[in-house]
């Protein structure tokens, strides 16, 4: 292996991590904005707590389209 291989391995592998860093931080950055808004449903509308997670699309859209 040649001098000009291991360099181009390394920088590859550099930038693989870099990429990586970049996933883990965009994933953190979902989770967090996640959970602020499920925070400020729940803020706004305390009822959520005791709806069935399978059941809080359909009991979101209809709070959104009937109004309070």
């Amino acid at each position: 292996m040649t001098e000009d291989e291991k360099k181009l391995i390394q920088a590859r592998h550099r930038l693989e991590a870099v990429q990586a860093r970049n996933r883990v931080q965009e994933r953190k950055a979902r989770t967090r904005r996640l959970i602020q808004e499920g925070a400020i449903l729940e803020s706004v509308w305390p009822e959520v707590r005791d709806i069935p997670m399978a059941d809080l699309p359909r009991k979101l859209h209809d709070k959104l389209s009937n109004g309070p």
